[in-house]
């Protein structure tokens, strides 16, 4: 195999520690209340396309392939490997109902262990909705209901198309809980 290291430099990323990560959250929330999450989920977003590229590059010098040859199986593997050695933590990536994908950490990256009250990983979102959307090549998109930041044993995103998570959301604002919200919206 190829060599098992990131290129951050030559991928446009940089390394960030998670305590300067951590603090930018939470001046953001200090200052800016809710409005902070969009702004984050904005940045995050921002950054999916040359974290893709640097996926991309880093399959390649493996011998895997592209993203869009590999196997679901393969696939899984592959982005679990290079979101760890990225320094981003473990990732499963599994489904919900056959509606939405889910993406689990036990070990996310993002997430402060008890710093909010509810989901906070919100870079995390808004990378994932671009990275795996240019994968998929259609709009998703991302919403995560379980977060260590609020005291979870993991981290869970749900990904789906735009209208599906909609929906999704609209149940879970009434009170839904996700798994049911999920169902609902299948």
């Amino acid at each position: 195999m190829g060599d098992m290291t990131i290129d951050l430099s030559g991928s446009g990323m940089l390394a960030i520690t998670r305590d300067s990560l951590a603090a930018l959250r939470a001046a953001l929330i200090r200052d800016a209340g809710p409005s902070a999450a969009g702004y984050l989920q904005e940045a995050g977003y921002a950054g999916g396309g040359a974290l893709l590229e640097a996926f991309r590059r880093w399959l390649s010098s493996r011998g895997a392939g592209s993203p869009e040859t590999l196997s679901i199986d393969g696939f899984q593997r592959e982005a679990t490997e290079f979101f760890r050695r990225a320094g981003w933590g473990s990732l499963h990536v599994g489904a919900l109902h056959d509606t939405v994908a889910t993406l689990d950490s036990a070990d996310w990256g993002e997430a402060v262990p008890g710093s909010a009250e509810q989901p906070a990983c919100h870079v995390s979102a808004g990378m994932f909705a671009d990275f795996f959307g240019r994968v998929a090549d259609a709009p998703l998109a991302v919403m995560e209901v379980e977060c260590r930041s609020a005291g979870g044993s993991r981290c869970r995103f749900l990904l789906g198309s735009t209208e599906v998570m909609q929906q999704v959301y609209e149940e879970m604002s009434r009170g839904t809980e996700y798994e049911a919200a999920v169902t609902a919206a299948a």
